[in-house]
Formats: structure tokens, sequence, C-alpha cells
């Protein structure tokens, strides 16, 4: 496996464009990802049951044979728009299939941004039409920058690894940095790859990745009415199609749960207002249901994402959040460690506190990126999460998102 420069257009067939169209006042606000042929695809969706309308209609587009397209905008969610909301995104769907020439059913589409105000579809027309004419090898960056609200960064990774002696390439391009909560959140996800792979297949390994990386990340505890990680494979690689759950459709799982899990880590560092990075590891648990409560709820603490902000080692907070997870463990077993670089301190053994080096604690604290260990001492199962601290600066971007 092997990371190479690019993105969402570095396998064989995908073009990209990213313009802007007016829904944001000056920058990038729509893009199209094209294959030039036909794919198997899968979804996965927002757990909300406010769903906004794109992903109602992808939701119903993803079952149909194939997929060709998907028609992003951003600064405009497209939510809580009612009737008149549905109308728009099937029109924005339909709008490509003219323009490409493909099947309305083969079009997915997604919108990110303010939540509950109509979509401008003047300038929607106009942003298709130029996207769709500007579609290129190239365009991959354009369309990641496309996708960006509250984002600081484009986030966008491309692998290449071989399957029966074949190159294969993944490229993905996300976006999200608030309205982050495990089970999906304001976040979306394209991938795409030029394997030839089972649609059935496709889809298993896309939300065993999910689970492992995406809904294992939280920035602030919301949930969105918009999130979707979507995976297209067109087959332009070549390789005998992977029927079966053989030694190469693991082989592409090990590289699928690479690259999500690397996009899943661009959000969380990418964070509003995030000064810290923060991996929490619950190991040696009765289950790895146990595990994962265990994770999540350390990371949405609000009261340990503050003490991380504030370089506190108060490890009261994650024990209490520990016990209110609702994971079946023994109080009377758990340790506790912070953990950077290669400095490492425990401050709880056995659910008691420690008298721990301060200057220890205070050391790994002050880096960006912290480690959080649990130990039950109580199984075999583990589970790994990552989200980051709370700061003032996350409630001055939420206090005027809509100004």
């Amino acid at each position: 496996m092997e990371i190479i420069n690019g993105g969402i257009t570095s396998p064989k067939g995908f073009l990209a464009s990213g313009v802007h169209c007016g829904i944001k006042k000056y920058k990038k606000d729509l893009a199209v990802i094209y294959s030039e042929v036909p794919c198997d695809a899968a979804g996965v969706f927002t757990t909300n049951k406010v769903k906004a309308a794109p992903v109602l209609v992808s939701m119903g587009n993803i079952k149909n044979d194939k997929i060709q397209a998907i028609v992003i905008n951003s600064g405009n969610a497209n939510a809580c728009t009612g009737e008149k909301g549905l109308e728009d995104a099937r029109e924005m769907v339909k709008l490509v299939s003219e323009l490409l020439k493909i099947d309305s059913s083969s079009v997915l589409v997604s919108s990110t941004g303010v939540i509950g105000v109509p979509l401008p579809m003047d300038k929607v027309r106009n942003g298709i039409s130029m996207a769709c004419a500007e579609l290129n090898k190239m365009g991959g960056q354009d369309a990641a920058e496309a996708i960006m609200t509250t984002d600081t960064c484009k986030k966008e990774i491309a692998i290449q690894f071989e399957i029966q002696g074949v190159p294969i390439r993944i490229g993905a391009m996300a976006k999200g940095s608030g309205m982050i909560h495990p089970n999906m959140a304001t976040m979306l996800a394209f991938i795409t790859a030029d394997l030839n792979i089972d649609k059935t297949l496709l889809h298993e390994a896309l939300k065993d990745s999910v689970e492992k990386s995406f809904n294992m990340i939280t920035v602030d505890g919301d949930t969105s009415t918009n999130d979707m990680v979507v995976i297209l494979a067109n087959g332009m690689a070549g390789n005998r199609r992977i029927m079966q759950k053989d030694g190469d459709y693991f082989k592409f799982l090990e590289v699928l749960n690479f690259v999500c899990t690397e996009l899943a880590k661009m959000i969380i560092r990418d964070g509003e207002g995030a000064t810290k990075f923060i991996e929490v590891k619950a190991k040696n648990a009765r289950t790895i249901e146990d595990a994962k409560k265990a994770t999540k709820a350390v990371l949405n603490s609000n009261l340990v994402k503050t003490a991380t902000f504030g370089e506190d080692a108060n490890w009261g907070r994650i024990l209490a959040a520990v016990g209110y997870s609702g994971a079946d463990f023994d109080v009377n077993k758990i340790d506790i460690y912070f953990k950077s670089n290669d400095l490492v301190v425990k401050v709880a053994e056995n659910g008691a506190g420690l008298m721990f080096d301060e200057e220890l604690a205070k050391k790994i604290l002050v880096n960006k990126e912290i480690e959080i260990i649990l130990d039950f001492k109580d199984g075999e199962y583990e589970a790994v999460g990552f989200g980051c601290d709370l700061s003032y600066e996350y409630v001055r971007i939420n206090g005027s998102y809509r100004t």
C-alpha cells in the first residue's frame, strides 16, 4: 500500500470539478464527481431522523444497479425545506443526468451548510452547468475545496495497492469540522476506486470501515441531518471481479479502513476551534461494545474536552464518563493513562487515584496530540476513537454560524 499524490480523481476513469456559483459569497460551493463508466456503489447515511432532502433522494437512487455521478453543494444544507427541498434535490439530479447524458437514477446528490433555507436554484442550475462543463482529471482538488463549509483545509487522500498483480487505486475526499458525533455527523465523504468488486461486498466493506472510522469520532456531540459516506467502484483497473470474502476482499478492506480512518482523523484535526487531537483507546474490555461505549463517552464529554483544552490531568472526569457510558466493567479494575509521543503517566489504578507526577502530566497535555488509555483489565476487546478539545473558538464560530 502506497500513499500517492491526488484525491478523488486518482483512480482510472474518474473526473471531477469544483466551481463558485454564488451559494457562498466568495468560495467554491458546487462540485461534481463523474465516472466514465457506470459504477457499483454503496452508501451509509445519517442516523438523524430529520434527514435532508438530498439524503432522502440519494438513499433511494443508490439502491439502483449502477451510479455514475454525484453532485454536491456547500453553503446550504437543503434540510428542513419541505416538499420544495425534495423537488430541488431531484432537479439537481435531473440537470446532471441531462448534461452528462446519463440516467437520472445513476446520479446522487449531497448538500451541506445552513439548515432551513431554500436552495437558490437559479445559482445552483448555473453552477451545475459550469461544473459539468469543467469536469477533468485534475479537478479533484477543486471538488475537495467546493464541499468545505467551516473547514479550514481540504481533506483528501489517494492510495495505490495491488490485487492479483493488478494496480488498484482508491481516491477520497471529505468535509467536516463541526456538528460531528459518532454514528455520522455533518460530514460528507466520497470515495472512488477503479476496483472490480461485487456491489453487496462493496456495501459490507464500507459499512465495516465506517463503523471503525467515521463512527468513532466526535467534535461536539451533534449528529447532522446531511451526513453521507459514498463509495463508487468502476472496475476500470481490470482485476478479476471480487465475488467473495477471500484474500483479495480483505486486502481491499484493509486499504479502505486506512482511507476512512485517515479522513476521520483529518476531520478531527480540523475540528471547529480545536487545539488538541485526542485519541481514546479502551483495551482489555469484556466486549467490543463495552469498549466502544466507553471510548465514545470519554471523547464526547464536555468536561473531559474542556479539561484537555486547559491541560488539566483531571482523570476523575474520564472515569465519570466511562461510568455513565453504559459499558459493563468493574470499576475496581480500571487503570487510566495519559500519553503523548514517548511520554506516559498513569493517573488512576484500580479505579482510584494515584500520587502521579503532575509535571510529567503537564508535559504530556501541552502537546497537540494526546492519547487517553483506559485499561479495563477484564477481557480481550479493544476500541479506538478520535476527538478534540472544546475551546473558546468553538463557541465563537458556532455563535455566529448563520451570520
